[in-house]
């Protein structure tokens, strides 16, 4: 019958219209679940390297930390002996260049028993000196009274201390090498400022093959590291006993 027929079509497209909104409902939980799969993959992830992350420099600040009390301890035993183990003269290249060198507040960076900064005082210099061992600090101190003069110390450990900015006419490092305290000793001086540097190079592993390579400058690296200054002096050298680099550049 007509009406039947009518009614049959309506169920049937009613039943047709439930089956569609039951798939297109699963088709929207699938999306949803994966999106949360997702999602939730993502989050994992980031933890995941957020974790790793704090555990790398949780392990870097420990290795730092770690290593500066044996330094302390190492270097302190070392200058724990009545002589100056490295002399109490200063390196020929500062004596001979001094007075290129403008004179006011100096800094001497791992100063050690003090042979380079007490020069330096002697010679009209307001001179502090920065080490992590107090037993050559001390030292240094006692030279400095044999002169006649006086130096200010700091003990601290130069892989975390911070420069002063813009506070020195002359620096000095000789024979401590941290490519990290380049940028800083620019910035600790003033303008027309100088910088003094003298240390081993790669070549020194011929006398010293034991000595750490990191410890050790590259040929012409020091005029890279100043190619912004101006390079009053400049030497590589090998004296037979040591082979060694040498720099006085000045800040524009």
């Amino acid at each position: 019958m007509p009406g039947q027929n009518h009614a049959g079509h309506r169920l049937s497209f009613q039943y047709t219209i439930g089956v569609i909104d039951r798939l297109a409902a699963d088709r929207l939980l699938f999306q949803a679940q994966s999106m949360a799969a997702s999602l939730l993959q993502q989050r994992i992830a980031a933890t995941f390297w957020r974790v790793l992350f704090l555990g790398c420099a949780l392990c870097i600040s420990s290795g730092t930390a770690d290593a500066a009390p044996k330094d302390k301890e190492r270097w302190n035993s070392k200058y724990t002996a009545e002589e100056y183990i490295f002399g109490k003269e200063p390196i020929s290249f500062l004596r001979d260049n001094v007075h290129l060198l403008p004179k006011g507040k100096a800094l001497d960076i791992a100063m050690g028993e003090g042979r380079n900064g007490v020069y330096l005082a002697t010679q009209g210099f307001q001179v502090t000196g920065l080490d992590i061992s107090e037993k050559g600090l001390q030292k240094a101190k006692q030279l400095a009274a044999e002169h006649g003069v006086t130096i200010t110390t700091r003990v601290v450990d130069l892989e975390t201390y911070q420069l002063e900015k813009n506070a020195y006419d002359t620096i000095l490092c000789t024979y401590y090498l941290q490519r990290s305290l380049f940028p800083q000793i620019k910035d600790a001086l003033k303008r027309g400022g100088m910088v003094l540097v003298e240390t081993y190079t790669i070549e020194h592993l011929k006398y010293r093959p034991t000595f750490r390579k990191k410890y050790l400058i590259q040929t012409n690296e020091l005029l890279e590291i100043f190619k912004d200054f101006k390079v009053l002096r400049y030497q590589h050298r090998d004296d037979g006993k040591a082979a060694y680099a040498s720099i006085i550049a000045q800040k524009p």
